[in-house]
């Protein structure tokens, strides 16, 4: 896939509600604990904060409300690297940011997600706050199927959105991101066949293609059901083995349609957990990353994977790994020989 558009003033945008996460204390409970850590979050934003701390120039559209909440999480955008030249602010009685607790796992307890997030000011943004010059002022644009699924208003933004951006020439970006407490299968299945035309790679579950769009066959064959019947240029799938909450493999699959090449490598093995929050976020910046500093889906099925696989080991829903951290986590991943216990 060729990556076009280098000298545009951002490598990538994205589009998508940010949260405020309350995290009850490790091994203890939302129903039973008396404290939670706060954090910012939200999949687009995990997403290009992956992207900033690789190098790249970055910034997210969404909408916070006009008070400490929305200054909290505006400092938690700046301090990983991610414009908010684009953040729109809520300044009604109305405003508000929504929020999930998170509940860590330890085995045979899973971990646990709670979500008050209706009627966040996300769900009142619309085009016409948006200026025009955005769309030719990024190489990439990238969103989610939770946008999709917020509300009848973040929908109609997020399809003009990449409608927009796709006709000023910039590749469009969609991870399924299916959420069952968000929407139907049937009726993500409808909506997201709409955008489906306009996308240039596209993120999806295996488990999610079988059940949501009733694909067949094994892992390969959908794939290339996909790039055939929409035109998708890449197309990605991540592969979770949980063998308890603090201890995951980790793998995937690329395709390159021009190509039509399929791209593996061995799976991160035993991944030490300690919140997986994120984390298929953070492989969606790692592909992206090598997408766009490389026009390579061998170099972005790397920087997937490793993304996501360091992302399991940080607390938090944003990522902390730089280039050099990761450069250095492939080269430990693909050696067979003797490998330091330290970095130093």
């Amino acid at each position: 896939m060729e990556i076009l558009n280098r000298d545009r003033e951002f490598d990538a945008l994205a589009f998508g509600e940010i949260l405020l996460r309350l995290s009850a204390p490790v091994n203890e409970r939302i129903s039973s604990g008396n404290v939670f850590e706060k954090r910012a979050g939200g999949a687009e934003l995990n997403v290009v904060s992956g992207i900033s701390l690789m190098g790249l120039r970055t910034g997210i559209i969404s909408k916070l409300p006009k008070n400490e909440l929305g200054t909290f999480v505006k400092n938690n955008i700046r301090f990983c690297g991610v414009s908010d030249d684009w953040l729109l602010y809520d300044e009604t009685s109305e405003a508000r940011l929504g929020i999930y607790f998170y509940e860590h796992g330890v085995y045979p307890r899973k971990p646990t997600v709670v979500y008050d997030r209706k009627n966040a000011s996300i769900n009142t943004i619309k085009l016409e706050d948006i200026p025009d010059s955005i769309y030719r002022s990024t190489r990439l644009f990238h969103t989610s199927g939770i946008s999709l699924a917020l509300s009848k208003q973040a929908r109609e933004t997020a399809e003009a959105l990449i409608k927009n951006f796709k006709a000023a020439g910039t590749l469009i970006s969609f991870d399924v991101n299916f959420r069952a407490n968000l929407w139907s299968e049937e009726e993500a299945k409808q909506y997201i066949e709409r955008i489906l035309p306009y996308v240039d790679i596209l993120f999806v579950s295996e488990e999610t293609a079988r059940r949501t769009f009733g694909k067949t066959g094994d892992l390969k064959d959908i794939l290339k059901s996909f790039a055939k019947e929409y035109d998708i240029k890449v197309l990605a799938s991540t592969e979770r083995k949980v063998l308890s909450p603090k201890k995951h493999t980790f793998s995937s699959t690329i395709y390159s349609a021009k190509e039509d090449k399929f791209f593996v490598e061995s799976p991160y093995e035993n991944i030490e957990v300690v919140d997986r929050i994120g984390s298929g976020d953070a492989y969606v910046s790692g592909v992206l990353y090598g997408l766009l500093d490389f026009n390579d889906c061998q170099k972005a099925l790397e920087y997937g994977n490793a993304c996501s696989s360091v992302k399991n080991t940080i607390l938090g829903d944003l990522p902390s790994s730089d280039k050099k951290e990761i450069d250095r986590i492939i080269d430990a991943h693909q050696s067979k020989g003797y490998q330091s216990e330290m970095n130093r």
